[in-house]
């Protein structure tokens, strides 16, 4: 499944699930052909409510719906998911506890070239902020998959943040998704590189350059954000001595702050936070994106091995 949006599998994944599962209902916001949702609603038009660019009463609705036995996932920019509609998230979904499942789709800068108003830079740190809130970002194609599996099966709240665009595949063909778990990609005792979603392919691509510096560097996908590994961020501190983690968001509230969370009450080791530096985005493609704000293979590189150097 290598070089699949997480986009893409998304009709095909709700589909087969549905017909397994006849109280899933898919609630969107006029977004279902940008994250590519549409084709359910073929399949399963009195499941696939339509509720127009109205985000903050699309959280209600489907919060409603959840009280009733059915398991709403509900759609659009991950933007307006978190900053348009964080009251009604978190009031009729994290404060009432509801089976709802949001799904942010264009998540962090990759938005295509919608620019700003469209980039998610702080919605892992409002969700998770929300009590009751499992926050995930998958890797790949796969992985969303069975993030879209284990959430309809899962009891509570839930943001999954969906990539837009194509991106490599890492994981073990074995691999078996688990809330609150992660998974060692590459083995390394220097130090270690935490990452999720769609930048997993640069942090191997750097990972690769320490390599040829003589740096072992660990490569952990954490896609589960909220609840976060615990245990694999307090072997990571004992056995490599440092962390890097590289956030496609916001350095203030991401994965960075949950690592640190961690290693200062339970092993407290240096760490090292790549990502936006608590500005605006802007409007370009990936790669612009990447060169404007640090994010490449050879951006992550050169401060690792600054970092290394202090």
């Amino acid at each position: 499944m290598n070089n699949i949006a997480p986009r893409d599998i998304l009709a095909d994944t709700f589909i087969e699930m549905a017909k397994a599962n006849s109280n899933i209902v898919l609630v969107d916001a006029d977004f279902g052909t940008a994250s590519k949702i549409w084709d359910f609603q073929k399949h399963f038009p009195e499941r696939y409510i339509q509720v127009g660019i109205a985000e903050q009463n699309m959280m209600s609705i489907a919060a409603g719906l959840s009280t009733v036995g059915l398991i709403p996932f509900v759609s659009t920019v991950a933007v307006f998911c978190s900053r348009r509609a964080c009251d009604q998230v978190t009031v009729s979904i994290g404060l009432s506890n509801t089976n709802v499942k949001i799904l942010g789709v264009y998540a962090g800068l990759f938005v295509g070239k919608n620019g700003a108003s469209h980039q998610s830079l702080e919605d892992i740190a409002i969700m998770r902020a929300i009590a009751n809130m499992a926050v995930v970002q998958p890797a790949d194609a796969l992985e969303t998959a069975q993030v879209l599996k284990y959430a309809a099966e899962y009891e509570g709240p839930m943001y999954i943040r969906i990539g837009r665009d194509p991106v490599a595949s890492f994981l073990p063909k074995d691999y078996q998704f688990e809330l609150g778990k992660s998974v060692t990609i590459k083995e390394g005792n220097d130090v270690t590189l935490m990452v999720y979603g769609d930048l997993v392919e640069d942090v191997m691509k750097a990972s690769q350059l320490l390599a040829d510096q003589g740096i072992d560097s660990r490569v952990i996908n954490m896609s589960s954000l909220k609840p976060i590994d615990e245990d694999a961020i307090v072997k990571a501190a004992k056995e490599t001595g440092r962390i890097v983690t590289i956030d496609n968001h916001n350095i203030h509230g991401g994965l960075g702050s949950a690592v640190a969370e961690v290693v200062t009450e339970k092993c407290p080791v240096r760490v090292k936070i790549i990502g936006v530096k608590d500005v605006f985005g802007k409007s370009g493609s990936n790669e612009e994106m990447k060169r404007v704000f640090g994010l490449r293979a050879e951006d992550i590189f050169k401060e690792t091995m600054d970092f290394l150097k202090k």
